[in-house]
C-alpha cells in the first residue's frame, strides 16, 4: 500500500513523526471475539498473535535496510568528496554537497523514508534526512551515529501533553576535533542546522534504536493516513523487534488496539510502556482515558493524579503555566513557577526572558533588565 503525505491540518494534531509518537485514541466497535484479561496478555501475544491481524499474515520487514547506498548515491558522494581528504574536510564537503550548493534541493515533508528513498525523492522528514546523511557519512569512513534529542514538551492550555517526542539527528565523532551535529528539523527550529551547542538532553543511540524509530513512524503513517491496520501492526512489530525497550511503539500499539475495539490488548500495551518508563505521561494519559471509557473511575483517577504530579515536576510545563499567568497579569504566580523552572533548568534562556518580562510588565524595570541580561548571556 502506498503511504500518502499528511495534510497540514492532520499534522497539527500529531506529534512530530521524527520521533517516538504517542497519539490520543478513538474507539471503534469490535466484532464478537474471545475476551481476555490484560494481565494475561503477553508481549508475544501483542506482537505475534494480535486479533488485529484477523488471520492475515503480517509483513516480513526484516529485509528493509534504512542505510542502503545505491550506486547513484555513491556516485553523488564520491563526486563531491575526495578520498584523500581528512575526516573533518570530508564532513565539510559532504555538508556542502547536500546543503550548501542548493542543487540537491532537499525539501522537508512528513513522510519517513530510507536513505535511498530520501535521496531519490529529495523529500523527507528529519529521520529520513538523518538516514541519508548517516549512510553517506559512513560511506566516507566517518564515525557517524544517530542521536536522540529530548525536545521540551509543548502543552495545551488544558494541560494535556500534545508533543512529547524524541527528535533524531546526526552525531559525528572526530575524536581529535569537537564532534559535529547535523540536524534537519522543523519541529522546534526552522531549517537545517549544524555545529551548534544545543541545551536539550541528548544521547547517541544504536542503529537498532534508530530502526525502532523508523518503523514506529511508518506504523503511525499507516494508522493515521491509510487506515491499514495490518500494515501498522507489522511496522510496530518490526520496531519492537529492533528494540523491545522502545516505549513509544508499545504505546502506539496500544492505541491501534483500542481504536479497533480491543481495550484489554491496549491496556496490556500501555502497561508494558509504563514498565519501561514509569514516568511516561503519554502512557499514563492513555491508561486513564481507557479506564474512564470502561467506567473504572478509581483506576482512571489514579493515573490522572500521576499525570498531574509529573506535569508539575516538569520545568517546561511550569514555564507554560508562567506564560499563562503573565498573560493574565498574575505576575507573582508566574514568578513562582519560573523560579521552579530555573532551579531545575538553569541553562534555558527562555525562562529568564519570561521572568524579565514579568518584572517589566509589573513596572520593575531594574529587575527586568537584570533578568533580560541573564537571558541574553545564556542565548549567546
Amino acid at each position: 500500500m502506498t503511504r500518502r503525505s499528511p495534510t497540514p491540518s492532520l499534522l497539527k494534531s500529531v506529534a512530530a513523526l521524527c520521533a517516538g509518537l504517542a497519539l490520543s485514541a478513538c474507539v471503534s466497535p469490535a466484532a464478537q471475539r474471545v475476551s481476555y484479561d490484560a494481565q494475561d496478555i503477553t508481549p508475544d501475544m501483542l506482537l505475534d498473535s494480535s486479533p488485529l491481524a484477523k488471520g492475515a499474515e503480517l509483513a516480513d520487514l526484516s529485509g528493509i535496510d534504512m542505510l542502503q547506498m545505491t550506486p547513484e548515491m555513491v556516485a553523488f558522494v564520491d563526486g563531491y568528496v575526495a578520498e584523500s581528504l581528512s575526516p573533518h574536510a570530508k564532513m565539510q564537503r559532504l555538508l556542502f554537497a547536500v546543503l550548501g550548493e542548493g542543487n540537491f534541493d532537499l525539501i522537508y515533508d512528513d513522510t519517513t523514508r530510507t536513505a535511498s528513498e530520501t535521496f531519490e525523492a529529495h523529500h523527507g522528514n528529519c529521520l529520513s534526512f538523518t538516514n541519508m546523511f548517516v549512510a553517506m557519512a559512513r560511506h566516507l569512513g566517518l564515525d557517524a551515529h544517530y542521536q536522540e534529542v529530548e525536545i521540551p514538551p509543548d502543552w495545551s492550555s488544558s494541560g494535556a501533553a500534545f508533543l512529547l517526542s524524541q527528535h533524531v539527528n546526526v552525531f559525528v565523532d572526530f575524536r581529535q576535533y569537537s564532534p559535529r551535529v547535523v540536524d534537519f528539523n522543523t519541529s522546534y527550529e526552522a531549517g537545517i542546522t549544524f555545529d551548534y551547542n544545543i541545551i536539550y538532553d541528548r544521547r547517541v543511540i544504536s542503529d537498532e534504536r534508530a530502526r525502532a524509530h523508523y518503523f514506529n513512524n511508518i506504523g503511525v503513517e499507516y494508522m493515521l493516513l491509510g487506515g491499514d491496520t495490518v500494515q501498522a501492526l507489522s511496522n510496530y512489530r518490526e520496531s519492537l523487534k529492533a528494540d523491545p525497550t522502545f516505549g513509544p511503539a508499545w504505546i502506539n500499539l496500544g492505541i491501534l488496539h483500542r481504536r479497533d475495539g480491543y481495550p484489554e490488548f491496549a491496556e496490556a500495551a500501555y502497561i508494558k510502556a509504563l514498565e519501561l518508563d514509569q514516568s511516561s505521561l503519554v502512557a499514563m494519559s492513555n491508561l486513564a482515558s481507557l479506564y474512564e471509557a470502561e467506567g473504572r473511575a478509581q483506576q482512571a483517577e489514579y493515573y490522572r493524579r500521576q499525570v498531574r504530579v509529573h506535569r508539575m515536576r516538569n520545568p517546561y510545563y511550569r514555564a507554560q503555566l508562567a506564560q499563562e499567568d503573565v498573560i493574565a497579569g498574575d505576575y507573582a504566580s508566574a514568578r513562582s513557577h519560573l523560579r521552579y523552572a530555573i532551579r531545575h533548568r538553569k541553562d534555558e534562556d527562555r525562562f529568564y526572558f519570561l521572568m524579565g518580562l514579568s518584572y517589566a510588565l509589573s513596572g520593575d524595570q531594574v529587575s527586568a533588565r537584570d533578568w533580560m541580561n541573564q537571558a541574553a548571556k545564556l542565548a549567546e
